[in-house]
């Protein structure tokens, strides 16, 4: 049990990111794809918006009860 350190341990670090800072977060990463394209992320939010919308529309016709006239 020596200090020296194996070849595990030194292949944890890469050479472009410094093993004291962390990966960004998914969250941030995706805020800044949506800065970055932000028209195109609004017109594919504002689609999914309608989409869903639409599906909950569906779901609530067919499953509306049915009431004697």
């Amino acid at each position: 049990m020596t200090d020296s350190s194996s070849p595990i341990d030194q292949g944890s670090a890469t050479a472009t990111e410094p093993a004291a800072s962390p990966p960004p977060s998914f969250t941030k990463l995706a805020m800044r794809n949506m800065v970055r394209k932000g028209r195109q992320s609004l017109v594919h939010f504002g689609l999914t918006a309608v989409g869903f919308s639409v599906v909950l529309f569906v779901l609530a016709w067919f499953g509306r009860p049915s009431l004697p006239q």
